[in-house]
This record gives C-alpha cells, structure tokens and sequence, in this order.
C-alpha cells in the first residue's frame, strides 16, 4: 500500500513539473530575442537602436608576438612612450555597457539593436542574442578577433554575431527614426 501512494506522488510530481514548464514556454521564459528575418520585418517593428560612441578599442602587439586590446592597466608603459592619454584606452566601459545593455529586458524580449562605434571610426552591429564574455581579458580576445577578422561567427549556427559594417551610421538606421 505504501509503495503505491509513492508511485502516485511520483505522478503529482511529473505532471506538476510539466504545467510549470508549459506555462514557462508559454510566457516565453528562456527563448531567443525574436528578430525580424528581413528589412520589411525590421521597419515594421518598433525597436530601441543604442549606438556606443567613442569606444576605446585599439589593438597592440606585444612582445611575444601576440595582439592585445590596449589597456590603461596593462599597457603604462605604451601609454608613456606614445605620449597617449590612459582614459583613451578604457574598453572595460564598453565592456560593462554591452554587458547591461544585452543583459536588459529589452534585449531579452527582442526590441533592441546595439551598435558600436570606435575612435579609430570602425562601425560594429552586434547580434541580439550574442553572450558577452563576463570577464574583460576574454571580452578583448574576442574584440581583437573582431578587428582582425572583421566578423564573429557562432560556433554552432551560421548567425555572425558581430561584425564590421560600412559607416555611416546613419545608412544603418530606419527611415525617420529620431537621432
């Protein structure tokens, strides 16, 4: 007797667990922003456009050979030889905003566009559903990949989840949005 009133828990148990999970994929909970699949798409939805400005990504080569992003922190000493000002060189604020921005509920929910625009006048469209690198030292790994590459590709799908595009900014923008 015993053993049947624990099989039948067991049963609770399992269709409780799957009324939470349908009720989840019905509200959407862990899915994929929703982007429009083409331009018709993109200009009929209304959408947040957030363009980073300045950002400080300059790549350097170091004297093992390798290229790194340049660093107030780790590069002081470039810093001094060039006569550069270390504030310039800051890619941890990018950093920090990509991680805010596409960590958002807006991002989550399908309604946001991030584009980033460098000092040295490099134009970069990012993927909604791109995860970020929570560690600054792989972010810039990934960003100088980026700037030498010019485009990142997901491992598993054929999405580009970041790449270079043509300037101006404005060519990338819908028609009357406002500036």
């Amino acid at each position: 007797m015993q053993a049947v009133g624990k099989q039948e828990t067991g049963k609770k148990r399992k269709i409780a667990r799957s009324a939470l999970e349908r009720e989840a994929a019905a509200a959407g909970a862990a899915t994929a922003p929703k982007l429009p699949r083409n331009k018709a798409e993109a200009a009929a939805g209304r959408r947040v456009i957030v363009i980073l400005e300045r950002a400080c990504f300059e790549t350097v080569k170091t004297k093992k050979g390798m290229f790194e992003l340049l660093n107030c922190d780790d590069h002081r000493h470039l810093h001094a030889k060039f006569k550069k000002n270390p504030s310039d060189s800051r890619p941890d604020i990018a950093h920090q905003a990509l991680l805010a921005l596409l960590d958002s509920p807006l991002n989550k929910a399908g309604l946001l566009q991030v584009y980033l625009h460098t000092e040295k006048n490099v134009l970069v469209e990012i993927h909604p559903s791109i995860r970020i690198p929570r560690t600054l030292k792989r972010f810039s790994g990934l960003i100088v990949q980026l700037l030498h590459k010019l485009k990142i590709r997901a491992s598993d799908s054929p999405h580009t989840l970041m790449k270079v595009i043509k300037n101006p900014i404005v060519a990338h923008l819908p028609v009357g949005c406002r500036k």
